[in-house]
Order: structure tokens, then C-alpha cells, then sequence
């Protein structure tokens, strides 16, 4: 017996002894005049058993069949073992016509000991922050390395672009690692699909900020990626923790468990295959997880004309010109060829991509240039001073003059 069947045989007990009331007694127990009959008369029945419920013990009619229930379960170890619960009931309503809850699936899972059970952890407390209202004021950014192929492939980073407003992926490509070239290609096709959004958030990344000391004392205070924001008047934000821009981290979440699964299913492998397949993907993850943005109004800006697209998404770095107009970059001497070399001493600016030095420019303007070849001198064999004659070339025996003083 519970303690509300007990509380529940006290007051029955009291209505025995007329104590109480059917009124008195159903206003105690908070149930109705009409339940309250009810319970009096099986009290009167059965004595102090008719106060147990009668279901207690008697299996629920709402429980899954048998057949049901293993069918479930030989669907799940074969083919979605290590799928979510919420992924494995989405999977079973779709390829197999199980319509099941994800909670029902996830008490399968932890009873066939396919799911663990999460020990709850102490959390910091991070408030949570208001969404931005309209789309494009702010873009949250961040680098995912993952086995994303599994073993079928190598292990790469997924640079995602998430936008505040609506927690819609705005873009998203494999690349091997986290660079600066890769964040500025991927800026660059932002910008040509959306516009320049007000602002975009990121983590303290050496990408975004400079962070040795060194730097600073050599008068380096931004990186290349945030000098071109401040050329496009895009606002650069750098989170303190991981909370902080929450729903890019949670998006990384939700694709290494989803995309992940899905590329297993498509045998994709590589990461051009990879980035052939993410648009699609896209549209997937926006119609089920995107939101409506609070203002309908777009703040992207578009690029204005003093914007140069073909040097702002290049590498750049500064050289000074040597007195014969040469310098050196990355192990290579670069020579200047130019007429006037008086007027070309100081500083000029190299814009590199993909590894390859694309133009310099000095004070704006375009100069050539190429690459310094050493010349090569062929090796000298050490031979004796005695032996030089023997490598003297041949004299052309000449005839004397007719007038010659000795003849």
C-alpha cells in the first residue's frame, strides 16, 4: 500500500465512525462526491484491500507488443546501433513505418543496453542571451574537426556559418584544416550569396586575433582575416567560452551526429564528395531545425565598389626592398624589374593564394617581378700543380716573322 492509499484508508476509517461526510470526505481526498461512493463502497466490500487500485500489478494497455517491441530492437542493432534516440525514431517513422516516440526508443536502447544512462553533471551557469531580430546582424563561425568520413576517410575540420537571427546554416565546407585562406574563401562565398552582414562571432582563434605578445611589440595588432572585416565595415566579436556562441557549438552537435550518419548511408568518402553533398544537406537541416527571425528585414549590405574582391580574400604580407630592389619570401628571392629603382625603396605588399605569390603591389600600383635563380658553377676537380699541363690547352704553333731579329 502507497502512502496515498494510506491516507486515503484514514479517511475511509474516519467515515466509518461517521466522522466525517461523503462531502467532507471527497473535499479531504480532492476527488469528486461520486469517486468518493465509489471508494466507499468497495471499502464496504473488501474491507481495506478495495482501497489498492485495482490496476496495481496488471500490465499496461498502452505497452508495446512483443512482436513490436523486437522487431524495434533487430531494427536498431543492425543498422542504427549508434544513432540518437531521436535520429533512430525519425529513421524507423521513414524507412520502415514504426512511428514511435524518441522516449520510447531511448527506454528500448538503455533496457538492450544499446544506450547509457547520463550522470547528471554540475553546469556553470551561462544566461542566455536574446536572439538578434533581423537576418544577417549577426553570423556565428566555427571550426569542427571530426572523423566526419569515419574509416573511410581522413580526419578534417567543417567551417560552419550559422546566423543568429534564425539558427539557419548559412554555409558550411570541409577543408583539411583551420586557415586563414580557408576562412577568407569561405567569407568570400558568403558575401557573394548573402551580402556583408553587421557582425560576425567568433572564438580567440589566431585566425581572428592576434594573441602571442611578441606581435604586439612588433606593432601587429590584427590578423589578416580581421583586417579584411575592417576593410568590409564587418564587425568582428570574439567569445570568452564556447556558451557564448552556443548555436554554431550546438549545430556542430547536431551534424556530427546526423551528417555523419547520412554520408554513411551515401558512401561518401572524400572531401570533394563532402562538399558536393552539404548543399543538400543544408536545406535538410534549415527546414527542420531553422526559425523565423523576428523582423522580416534582411540587414545584409551589399559590396561597394571600392571593395576589390580579388586582392581582399588573398593572403598578404609586407616585405622591405633590398638596395638591388630583391626580397625574400618563404625561401624564395623575388627580384623587382623595374627602371626607376631609386623611387621603389621601402615596403611593398605580397598577395598570396593557394601558395603562389598572385601580384605585388607598391603603394597601390602593380610591379613585375620574378623569381632569382642562383647560377649553378660546375664543380672543379683538385689536381696538382704539376699536373696543370696536362689540362693547358694546345698552343697554335704559329711561323716566325720573315724580319724576326733572330732568324
Amino acid at each position: 500500500m502507497t502512502l496515498k492509499e494510506a491516507d486515503r484508508l484514514v479517511i475511509v476509517r474516519r467515515l466509518e465512525i461517521k466522522d466525517l461526510n461523503i462531502t467532507s470526505a471527497a473535499r479531504e481526498l480532492r476527488v469528486s462526491s461520486r469517486q468518493m461512493k465509489r471508494i466507499w463502497k468497495r471499502y464496504r466490500q473488501m474491507g481495506p484491500m478495495g482501497i489498492i487500485s485495482l490496476r496495481k500489478g496488471k500490465p499496461n494497455c498502452r505497452r508495446l507488443s512483443i512482436e513490436l517491441r523486437e522487431k524495434t530492437l533487430n531494427l536498431i542493432r543492425e543498422k542504427y546501433s549508434d544513432y540518437g534516440p531521436t535520429l533512430v525514431a525519425e529513421k524507423l517513422k521513414e524507412k520502415h513505418g514504426i512511428d514511435l516516440s524518441k522516449e520510447m526508443i531511448r527506454r528500448l536502447m538503455i533496457a538492450d543496453n544499446l544506450r547509457g544512462v547520463k550522470k547528471t553533471k554540475r553546469y556553470k551557469v551561462h544566461p542566455r542571451r536574446t536572439r538578434r531580430s533581423r537576418v544577417g546582424e549577426l553570423v556565428q563561425i566555427d571550426g569542427s574537426y571530426e572523423y566526419w568520413f569515419e574509416e573511410r576517410g581522413e580526419k578534417c575540420c567543417l567551417i560552419v556559418f550559422v546566423d543568429d537571427a534564425t539558427s539557419q546554416i548559412a554555409l558550411m565546407r570541409f577543408c583539411r584544416t583551420e586557415t586563414s585562406e580557408d576562412y577568407l574563401k569561405m567569407l568570400r562565398m558568403y558575401l557573394e550569396r548573402y551580402g556583408r552582414p553587421l557582425a560576425l562571432y567568433s572564438d580567440k582563434h589566431s585566425i581572428f586575433r592576434v594573441t602571442k605578445k611578441e606581435q604586439y611589440t612588433e606593432g601587429k595588432w590584427t590578423t589578416r582575416f580581421h583586417g579584411v572585416l575592417k576593410e568590409l565595415d564587418i564587425e568582428l566579436i570574439c567569445a570568452h567560452s564556447p556558451q557564448a556562441k552556443g548555436r554554431v557549438e550546438r549545430a556542430n552537435g547536431t551534424l556530427q551526429d546526423r551528417l555523419i550518419k547520412e554520408m554513411r548511408e551515401r558512401r561518401i568518402s572524400s572531401i570533394e564528395e563532402g562538399n558536393a553533398f552539404l548543399d543538400e544537406f543544408t536545406k535538410i537541416y534549415n527546414k527542420k531545425f531553422a526559425k523565423a527571425p523576428a523582423n522580416p528585414e534582411d540587414a545584409h549590405r551589399s559590396l561597394l565598389p571600392s571593395h576589390k574582391p580579388e586582392q581582399l580574400f588573398m593572403l598578404k604580407e609586407t616585405r622591405i626592398l633590398s638596395k638591388d630592389l630583391s626580397f625574400q619570401y618563404k625561401n624564395e628571392i623575388y627580384q623587382i624589374e623595374a627602371e626607376r629603382r631609386h623611387s621603389l625603396r621601402g615596403e611593398v605588399d605580397i598577395f598570396e593564394s593557394e601558395g603562389k605569390v598572385i601580384m605585388i603591389l607598391k603603394e597601390g600600383r602593380s610591379l613585375k617581378y620574378r623569381k632569382w635563380k642562383e647560377r649553378q658553377t660546375e664543380t672543379v676537380p683538385v689536381i696538382d700543380a704539376k699536373e696543370l699541363e696536362i689540362y693547358w690547352p694546345e698552343k697554335k704553333k704559329r711561323k716566325q716573322w720573315r724580319n724576326h731579329p733572330w732568324k
